[in-house]
């Protein structure tokens, strides 16, 4: 063995004689080795001298950041990891440029002159697969040679075993607080599946359905957070009611819930009710006016059936969910808005795309994160829970008593198609309510369309009529929307609604 192999190796046992156990008993008292980081340069001192211990981590990103240092008087930036490889790296004196350790800033070196350090030796270690260093400073010059590495490594062993512990337990703790997020979710969605929750004037959350409580489950998962939600479902099915338990359920909660139907504006009046806008913006604008978007602010914008949004409006909607930020129209001022979407449609955005009626960039800033809404005859199994429920509120229509339904109503209304969903469910059983004399709704009180049958291809008037009642319920019954679609004038619309038998007024 050689001299110096010899002064290593009684190094190292005279640093397992007489340190191990001090060392140990310290980082073993805390997970967050930083708060006893002074006192583990003090135990360490005797075996290995220095004047400052510094700890500093290398990230995947080759960022260097200061996690640790035993005195106050070292630079808190500018500290980076040598790219050499090497295991250790010694500078006998910080006033040699040739000596400086490789990869530091120039003004860390600085500091250190001036504060009176003149030698390093540092050692490399891993914690949990993440690169550190141990920096042991000295105020002496040539204060480390290769004799001193032992000792830096036992040292950097144990402080690598106290971070990784760290580093552990914080995984874990993340992992815990996970399930306990996920267990509560779960809790939550089981309470509200037979009673739901009341959603202020649109009723409740209730369904035991799978379909439903995978609904439930991402409606709560969502709701704490500011991210934007897209509801993809058939008229209908309850979007805003889901837009509003979202809503109901955040921390926007006490923030103002604002409604828009795309559909039922036309392009210029949806641009001005959106951004709102200056006086003499355009012919009648005699005075400013806010916008909905400034209405929502610190809650909730909701634009339902945001499909019909014109290009033109669509590109100015884009604009302010990437930048926050927008302008009146006819303004100059750019004003910022603290609010969170939520959008929905009863159309395939994906073919609106395909189509070129929707934007590409907008699809994908809308769908962050999408619920997709099942229709109600995928959840038959809801139905009379749903009823059950519309038939307790519908008690002031039934003159103070809740009717009940038959087992043969029962029956018939989960057999039914529902192509109007839940709407459609809550519009029959009224009717059957009022109908129904002794309070039991029978078939016979239920207005249950059956679905009509394929005409035939010489009829074209049936053909007809089946076209313009499929377009009125894709619509929810909006002539004006409808006659568009149909490429149609009101007039002819309603001459036809007329010939049809399809106006309720008529």
């Amino acid at each position: 063995m050689t001299a110096m192999e010899m002064m290593m190796a009684d190094s190292g046992s005279r640093f397992v004689g007489d340190t191990s156990t001090a060392l140990l008993r310290t980082i073993a008292e805390v997970l967050d080795i930083r708060r006893v980081f002074p006192r583990v340069s003090e135990i360490v001192k005797p075996v290995l001298p220095h004047d400052a211990l510094v700890l500093v981590f290398l990230d995947q990103a080759g960022r260097v950041t200061l996690e640790a240092q035993s005195v106050d008087d070292l630079p808190q930036h500018g500290w980076r990891a040598r790219t050499d490889g090497k295991e250790y790296a010694i500078v006998s004196d910080l006033r040699r440029p040739s000596a400086r350790l490789a990869g530091w800033e120039p003004a860390i070196a600085d500091t250190l002159i001036a504060a009176g350090y003149r030698s390093v030796l540092s050692v490399r270690g891993t914690a949990c697969h993440q690169v550190m260093h141990l920096e042991f400073v000295s105020r002496t010059v040539d204060a480390y040679t290769p004799a001193d590495l032992p000792a830096a490594q036992h040292v950097a062993a144990y402080v690598s075993l106290a971070v990784a512990h760290e580093q552990l337990a914080v995984a874990e703790g993340t992992r815990a607080e996970a399930r306990g997020r996920s267990e509560r979710v779960d809790a939550r969605v089981r309470a509200l599946a037979d009673k739901g929750e009341a959603v202020p004037s649109h009723g409740r959350m209730i369904g035991r359905s799978d379909a439903w409580q995978r609904v439930l489950t991402r409606a709560l998962r969502v709701a704490p957070t500011d991210t934007t939600v897209f509801l993809q479902g058939e008229s209908g099915t309850g979007k805003e009611v889901v837009a509003r338990f979202i809503h109901h359920a955040s921390p926007r909660k006490d923030g103002p819930f604002v409604a828009i139907n795309c559909a039922a504006l036309p392009e210029q009046l949806l641009e001005s009710e959106l951004f709102g806008y200056e006086r003499g913006a355009f012919t009648g604008a005699h005075q400013s006016k806010a916008g909905q978007i400034e209405l929502a602010s610190r809650g909730v914008l909701f634009l339902d059936e945001v499909s019909e949004m014109s290009l033109t409006a669509q590109a100015k909607f884009l604009r302010f969910l990437q930048e926050r930020e927008f302008q009146r129209l006819g303004g100059t001022r750019t004003q910022k808005a603290n609010v969170r979407v939520i959008a929905a449609s009863n159309c395939d955005l994906r073919q609106a795309v395909a189509n070129g009626t929707f934007r590409e960039d907008l699809f994908y800033r809308l769908q962050v994160f999408d619920i997709p809404l099942p229709a109600l005859r995928e959840r038959a199994s809801d139905i009379p829970l749903l009823a059950a429920q519309f038939l307790s509120e519908m008690r002031e229509v039934t003159g103070g008593r809740a009717a009940t339904l038959a087992d043969a109503a029962r029956d018939a209304l989960q057999a039914h198609d529902w192509p109007g969903n839940v709407r459609e469910l809550r519009n029959v059983l009224e009717r059957a309510a009022i109908l129904c004399d002794d309070g039991v709704i029978e078939p016979c009180h239920l207005c249950l369309h059956a679905k009509a049958a394929p005409a035939p291809p010489h009829d074209l008037g049936t053909m007809e009529r089946q076209t313009i009642e499929n377009v009125l319920r894709q619509t929810d019954w909006n002539k004006a929307k409808a006659a568009r679609q149909l490429g149609l004038t009101r007039t002819q619309l309603y001459v036809r609604l007329r010939r049809y038998g399809l106006d309720p007024h008529a």
